[in-house]
């Protein structure tokens, strides 16, 4: 089952000309998760995957940079004739944003859900969960980790056979946990499936300065998405905007043990090599996206996070 996670916007806080501002589209299967939706985001998707129906949008807080997209692209829905709801999730005081972005959004002809969310909250999906985490950012904002649940271990059929099950609906009843009876008496599930296998993490800080519950939440994740707006030279600001600086994100991935970190939110004061050099002092493992990038997540047993340049 595919995973990955394209970086449809990588700014912080303004626009460059080759960074949008935040968006990070999350594709498992058929389902697509938007994390943030920044000014032209929608163009952005109709410049990468096209202009597709979400159904789900999540931000992580309401700085004008993280949510400004949202009206146009609900617009452009409207003018295309969604039928289908699409749902927003976020902090408290949700509702109270669309009530002052109503006179700009006016009416629709598809509705939209809105779900405030507190943190550890928890969304249940088919083999996968978001959950929400609390940061520090000086407002009321959210980090988002999408979970999958444990897969089944691997069948061993040349073991089943030795001990005399007969390939067909016996198999599927083993990976199902249960015991059969065969001539020489009965076969468990243990002798024939090895240890369940850990589905696939992905983490989303949006903007916050490092913060032990996103340490938590990123304990062990395939991907990390972490913001890094400042070096280290600009510490004192990190600290004052409730920011992250490049250092503070790649310390937070390493004392996670992430498999791989992907700084965003980067500031117009920089390239993103300074970013890059200075997270790799203390975690190697990062990278720093350009827009429309994207993070291929295979299985744990079939390799490592694979980074896709545009």
């Amino acid at each position: 089952m595919d995973l990955d996670v394209l970086f449809v916007g990588t700014a912080g806080s303004v626009p460059s000309a080759r960074r949008a501002l935040p968006a990070t589209l999350v594709r498992r299967a058929g389902d697509r998760l938007l994390f943030d939706c920044g000014e032209g985001t929608q163009r952005q998707l109709l410049r990468s995957t096209g202009l597709i129906e979400l159904e789900e949008v999540f931000l992580t807080h309401f700085h004008a940079d993280h949510f400004l997209g949202l009206p146009g692209m609900l617009k452009t829905y409207g003018l295309r004739g969604r039928e289908t709801p699409l749902t927003v999730y976020g902090p408290e005081g949700l509702e109270a944003l669309f009530r002052a972005l109503r006179p700009v959004i006016g009416r629709l002809g598809f509705e939209v859900r809105l779900v405030e969310l507190t943190p550890n909250a928890e969304l249940v999906r088919d083999g996968y969960r978001v959950g929400a985490f609390e940061v520090d950012h000086g407002v009321r904002a959210l980090g988002y980790a999408l979970v999958e649940d444990d897969r089944p271990g691997r069948f061993d059929e040349d073991r089943a056979r030795v001990l005399g099950v007969e390939p067909g609906p016996d198999f599927g009843r083993l990976q199902r946990g249960e015991t059969i009876s065969v001539a020489g008496g009965e076969v468990h599930p243990e002798q024939v499936v090895g240890a369940r296998r850990r589905g696939r993490k992905v983490v989303l800080t949006g903007d916050t300065a490092p913060y032990e519950t996103a340490a938590a939440a990123a304990w062990g994740a395939d991907l990390l998405v972490h913001e890094a707006t400042f070096t280290e030279e600009d510490a004192a600001r990190a600290r004052a905007t409730r920011h992250s600086t490049a250092r503070g994100a790649a310390e937070l991935a390493a004392r996670s043990e992430v498999a791989l970190l992907a700084l965003n939110h980067v500031s117009p004061r920089y390239g993103g090599r300074e970013l890059r050099e200075e997270a790799r002092a203390h975690f190697e493992a990062t990278i720093v996206p350009r827009d429309f990038d994207r993070v291929e997540i295979p299985f744990p047993e079939r390799g490592s996070p694979v980074h896709v340049r545009a």
